[in-house]
């Protein structure tokens, strides 16, 4: 796995294969992380899809017209920007995989 600058492990880019062993060995459930991990991926999902529209309203102006739309390179940037980070389940897998994401089963707590 390559790192970043920060020698933080890096996201991968794409699908890769990944052992159910591992992803199961926090919780001991396969379906159990599986929600997990896809809880984590809506909150990321939610706060990159947030901080974008704040970005792209600084741009937003009440006469817009085709020239200015299509001529506005820093909003073009912004948005190369984000099409090009790893994808929300990415991120969560790879959070869950290190151990980065709290969660807790109440109903597990309860029987214990």
């Amino acid at each position: 796995m390559s790192t970043n600058s920060n020698n933080k492990p890096a996201v991968a880019g794409s699908t890769v294969t990944r052992d159910l062993r591992e992803l199961d060995r926090s919780t001991d459930n396969i379906y159990e992380s599986i929600v997990i991990m896809s809880k984590r991926a809506n909150q990321i999902s939610n706060n990159i899809k947030e901080e974008l529209h704040q970005k792209l309203s600084e741009f937003a102006s009440s006469n817009d017209n085709l020239e200015e739309v299509f001529e506005n390179r820093e909003q073009i940037e912004i948005s190369k920007h984000y099409e090009k980070m790893p994808k929300p389940t990415l991120i969560a897998v790879q959070e869950f995989l290190e151990g980065k994401v709290y969660h807790r089963n109440p109903q597990k707590e309860q029987q214990q």
